[in-house]
Parts: C-alpha cells; structure tokens; sequence
C-alpha cells in the first residue's frame, strides 16, 4: 500500500549539502565500490564530468559519478580505459541506498545520464566486479546495453570492463 504513495524518483545534478548523505550510501556499498573519505569523495565530483543524484521521497537516494577523458586519477581500471578510448563518459561509481533499491533509481540515473550526453559521441564506458562477484551490477549493465571490452585482475580484485555505445540525439531511454 505504501508503495503506491511513493513519489517517483527525480535525478539532479550534486549539490554540497549531498555530500553526507552520498558519502554514507558509498562506503555502504563497499566492496562494489572503494570506500572513501569525505575529502577524496569531494576531490572526485569535482574533477567529475558529472555526478547525478536520485532523489525519493524528496530525499538523495542513490548517485552516479561519471568522469570523463584526461582526468588525474589514478584509479587502474580509469587507467585501463583511458588508454583504449578517449571521447568517453565513465562510470566511476553507482549506488544506490539498500532501503530504494527495486525502485528503478538506477535506471532513472542512467537515463539521465544518456540523456544529458546523447549526441555528443561520448560511449559509456564502467566496470563490474568478478572478484568478489557483483552478478547484480552486471546483469543491470548488460541489461542496459553494455557489452563486454575487457578484463583485469588486480589481484584482491578482479573486473570487466563494458562499455555502450555512444547515445544518439534524441534517444535517451535506458
């Protein structure tokens, strides 16, 4: 019953007052994600193309961190794509908190995304964990369009790389 009240969710761009509560949902997301400190997490958006934030019930309710080509960041898997694609939006990080999940808040993230970026020629490029599994994260990927361009083991961790092809203008959806 309550589910049939809910507002649907709404996708904006970061504001500073986030930060808390966007910091919180990411190191709840851990191993998926790297854990981070207030300060690193702040450098992060700010060298960001983008970071896109969910809003349900009028509150942050899940993220999406993309970079974009040339940043200082010194992450393996960011290195790893930069040296094979260079017109790209990259999905550092996506999170969505455990009590929205199944209410498509990563969907609405994406399509923003997609949306903001379509006929731009950028592809869309992450990367999944194999090592410990995400099996989740990588059917909602593929399910989306992504599709397989390499792998990495960085020895306590091990990924896929998926990228989508750039988004046509006018063509936004998922």
């Amino acid at each position: 019953m309550a589910s049939d009240q809910r507002s649907s969710p709404t996708v904006r761009p970061f504001l500073p007052g986030d930060l808390s509560a966007l910091l919180t949902m990411n190191n709840a997301a851990v191993p998926a994600v790297s854990d981070l400190t207030a300060e690193a997490f702040l450098d992060l958006i700010n060298g960001a193309l983008v970071c896109l934030v969910a809003e349900a019930d009028g509150e942050p309710a899940g993220f999406l961190l993309c970079l974009g080509h040339g940043v200082d960041y010194d992450s393996p898997n960011y290195v790893w794509l930069s040296e094979r694609f260079t017109d790209f939006a990259y999905t550092d990080r996506i999170c969505v908190d455990e009590t929205m999940r199944g209410r498509k808040l990563g969907d609405a993230l994406y399509g923003a995304l997609f949306q903001r970026y379509a006929g731009t020629g950028k592809v869309f490029l992450c990367e999944v964990n194999e090592r410990p599994p995400n099996p989740g994260s990588l059917r909602f990927h593929k399910r989306l369009g992504f599709e397989e361009v390499g792998k990495a083991d960085h020895g306590d961790k091990a990924v896929v790389y998926l990228k989508r092809a750039a988004q046509p203008a006018g063509q936004a959806k998922p």
